[in-house]
């Protein structure tokens, strides 16, 4: 816990007992949020100069009926009780609380953090560093300034700014900002475990803003939300600094999460996300059979009429085209990378069998293009996957029309599978996107295809 406290006081410390705290705010933060708030006014019990009553406002008739430090004192142990002191300038704040203790006879000892000092290690260079000018800096409000609550409302804001920027800043070591981290990491843990279940699906990681700034999904989401607490890579403490809450969709099956977690990473490119973040894709590797040989081109995605493949830009489909002619000693002029009727580069270097030359039989050529067919094309031309709902009584349904993705719909286990026009019906598309294809089919290389109903 962090006690994140203000004072306003009517003298200095280097006047022994001539000044004294005449208002306090203490906010008990457990690293997510501000889980209680006090604040009082404080008799002195010695006069207030008019000095001091134009820094707060705070007059002697204000304070007149106010408890006595004396009368607060438990308030202030039980809420600073294991916490770490965190004040602006924690040296002011922290010494006059320990002075209040020290007339009553109690020796008060705290761990203290210094938001000066943090702001001046995480964010160097600025002007002024005073509660004020910095929080104007950052833009943060400041309401009710040199008030005790306002100004520990606006260092708490602070405080949770200056954590994402640590953050970003991990070269930096401080034993009460370790602490503090790890204590905040601790107290979003416990919320977020709570709130997923132990069921498939796709959750959502949020920041402080409700930006989200990962997409995940697993067939237990509770203890993938585990998975990620334990790790020790970088990339997934940084995210950790900046989750505040969690969100999630039950899909019961696997498949679908998988297939929703693409379209959401695409949708909303969360920060902490690397793969399927392309939405667009501009090009794609189209085929077609032509005298008995098979050819392959790129052409513009919004031309293809048998694509095999889609892709970001024309670079990636190259590298793929390629790799193809590598491995399947395909020919430059089929593949439309050279200009056409002509008798390909890859011949002359003896990389071509010379389909292209007429010394090479079309059914030989054709039987070698078509493995590179088998990886793409499904064993039937419309179908559908089945596989478990989000209960015992229902089911999930993927089609697949035409060699492609086609939506998903949920029905009831004692439903009979219905035929193509009354399955369209119910189909949900909202998860088509051009690599949806490559998805099904690493999921059935995985699981294998007794899960496939051909639709005639």
């Amino acid at each position: 816990m962090f006690a994140i406290i203000d004072i306003e006081t009517c003298g200095s410390k280097f006047e022994l007992r001539k000044g004294r705290i005449i208002e306090i705010a203490i906010l008990v933060h457990d690293g997510l949020q501000v889980v209680e708030r006090y604040s009082t006014l404080v008799n002195p019990e010695c006069h207030i100069s008019s000095y001091f009553t134009r820094i707060s406002g705070i007059t002697n008739e204000m304070v007149s009926d106010a408890p006595t430090f004396p009368q607060i004192a438990k308030k202030v142990l039980e809420l600073t009780e294991d916490a770490i002191f965190v004040a602006h300038n924690v040296g002011f704040d922290y010494s006059f609380v320990q002075d209040e203790f020290r007339s009553l006879g109690y020796k008060y000892r705290r761990e203290t953090l210094c938001t000066v000092r943090l702001s001046r290690k995480l964010i160097p260079g600025l002007r002024s560093y005073s509660l004020g000018k910095l929080c104007e800096s950052l833009g943060i409000e400041v309401y009710d300034r040199h008030r005790a609550l306002g100004d520990a409302e606006a260092t708490v804001k602070l405080f949770d700014l200056l954590l994402q920027v640590k953050s970003n800043h991990p070269q930096f070591k401080n034993q009460g900002v370790e602490k503090l981290m790890a204590r905040k990491v601790d107290a979003i843990k416990d919320y977020i475990l709570k709130k997923l279940p132990e069921e498939c699906g796709v959750y959502y990681f949020l920041n402080q803003d409700k930006e989200i700034i990962y997409v995940g999904k697993s067939r237990n989401m509770y203890q993938r939300a585990m998975q990620h607490f334990g790790s020790n890579e970088a990339k997934h403490k940084k995210m950790l600094a900046e989750l505040m809450d969690v969100d999630y969709v039950e899909t019961g099956s696997e498949l679908l999460a998988l297939l929703m977690e693409s379209a959401e990473i695409k949708k909303h490119k969360p920060k902490f996300n690397r793969l399927r973040k392309a939405e667009e894709f501009s090009h794609a590797i189209d085929t077609w059979e032509k005298d008995g040989i098979v050819h392959f081109q790129i052409v513009d995605a919004s031309q293809a009429k048998a694509p095999l493949q889609f892709f970001p830009n024309y670079t990636g489909a190259r590298e793929k085209l390629n790799r193809w002619i590598e491995e399947h000693t395909l020919c430059l002029s089929y593949c439309h990378l050279t200009d056409e009727g002509a008798i390909c580069f890859n011949h002359h270097i003896k990389q071509c069998n010379g389909i292209c030359a007429g010394e090479e039989d079309p059914i030989d050529y054709s039987i070698r293009a078509k493995r590179v067919l088998a990886e793409f094309n499904f064993p039937y031309p419309t179908f559908i996957l089945v596989d478990r709902g989000r209960g015992m009584d229902e089911r999930t349904i993927v089609l697949v029309e035409n060699h492609h993705y086609a939506g998903y719909a949920y029905v009831d286990t004692h439903t009979p599978i219905a035929g193509l026009d009354d399955l369209k019906a119910i189909i949900h598309t909202e998860f088509n996107f051009p690599d949806a294809n490559e998805l099904l089919r690493g999921w059935i290389r995985q699981n294998g295809w007794n899960k496939i109903k051909p639709i005639l």
